[in-house]
């Protein structure tokens, strides 16, 4: 990337056309001193980094099936492929291992990792379960959509909450999944009051969408991948630096953060500095200033200005440099 700098006004803007004589690509012009250009640069910058290749070499969006022992997860998965591919019983545990499974829908790869369910680390004491959790963790790590899986018929339970936040502190997209949504009595506001407990007990999962399936008769199945390529899609969404610095400026002017000790916190300029998940650098007067409900809203604006259901959004906050 060429950067001419030192373009600190317009009378300076018409030097950098003799760069062009160099023959390595469009100068963008710049002032590290007053700030110009900078955004135009960092965007130069991420589109000419080189594509993240660490991925394994089976191409396709990796799919986690995660939840507690015996919630369906093996059904799902079976049901996804359309064939039996993992043990399924109603002995807990009888899925051991996490096996990847290559497919193609409509046209589009996947590999799905049906892994063993996942246990309260202080609650297992069985080699064979320890090697499980383990396999679990390994796999929400290298996926890129997590599928959480919850039992309608048992509800929600406490160790949902654990095999939940693996996923959330891992930073990635979730889909909730709840299954056997067949087997329980429902009347037209039982979905309703089931969304509501998931969203009270599962509070910083709030971006997730939530689906209701029932894995055995395959009732709405179908639209667990299409959420899967939503949320996928949105984790690596990238937001232009000046639309992004735009919807900020505008959140602080209808929305100003709450005055502390006779100062207000204030963003000067934000960037977007990674994908999967979403990650913004915002730069400020004084990080200390901003409450943690402030940063709340800020990523609640950028959720309603964007698209980012299904994927968390990371938030740094730093103080501007003084020059």
């Amino acid at each position: 990337v060429l950067a001419v700098n030192m373009i600190d006004d317009q009378s300076r803007l018409m030097n950098i056309y003799e760069f062009y004589n160099l023959g390595i690509g469009d100068p963008i012009a710049c002032s590290g001193v007053h700030g110009i250009g900078i955004g135009d640069l960092l965007d130069a910058c991420l589109k000419a980094m080189p594509e993240d290749n660490t991925k394994d070499e089976d191409e396709g969006i990796h799919i986690a099936v995660i939840g507690e022992p015996n919630v369906g997860k093996s059904s799902l998965v079976n049901a996804i492929l359309k064939e039996d591919r993992s043990i399924v019983s109603n002995v807990q545990g009888t899925t051991r291992d996490a096996v990847d499974t290559p497919f193609v829908h409509e046209g589009r790869p996947y590999v799905i990792v049906d892994t063993a369910g996942i246990r309260k680390r202080g609650k297992v004491y069985e080699s064979v379960e320890k090697y499980s959790v383990m396999r679990a963790m390994k796999a929400i790590e290298r996926c890129d959509v997590a599928l959480f899986l919850i039992d309608a018929e048992a509800g929600i339970r406490e160790q949902d909450k654990h095999v939940a936040g693996y996923a959330s502190e891992a930073g990635k997209p979730v889909v909730i999944v709840v299954n056997k949504w067949d087997a329980i009595e429902k009347d037209d506001k039982t979905m309703n009051r089931f969304t509501e407990q998931v969203r009270t007990e599962f509070a910083y999962l709030s971006y997730a969408p939530i689906i209701f399936i029932s894995a055995k008769t395959h009732q709405r199945v179908d639209t667990v991948i299409p959420a899967v390529d939503k949320v996928y899609e949105n984790s690596c969404r990238r937001i232009p630096t000046n639309i992004l610095n735009e919807v900020i400026a505008d959140t602080q002017i209808t929305n100003p953060a709450p005055a502390r000790n006779g100062k207000r916190f204030r963003v000067y300029y934000a960037t977007q500095v990674a994908q999967q998940p979403p990650t913004f650098v915002l730069s400020c007067n004084d990080p200390k200033l901003m409450h943690f409900s402030y940063q709340r809203f800020l990523e609640n604006a950028l959720r309603h200005a964007f698209d980012f259901e299904g994927t968390p959004i990371r938030i740094i906050v730093r103080k501007k440099v003084s020059e």
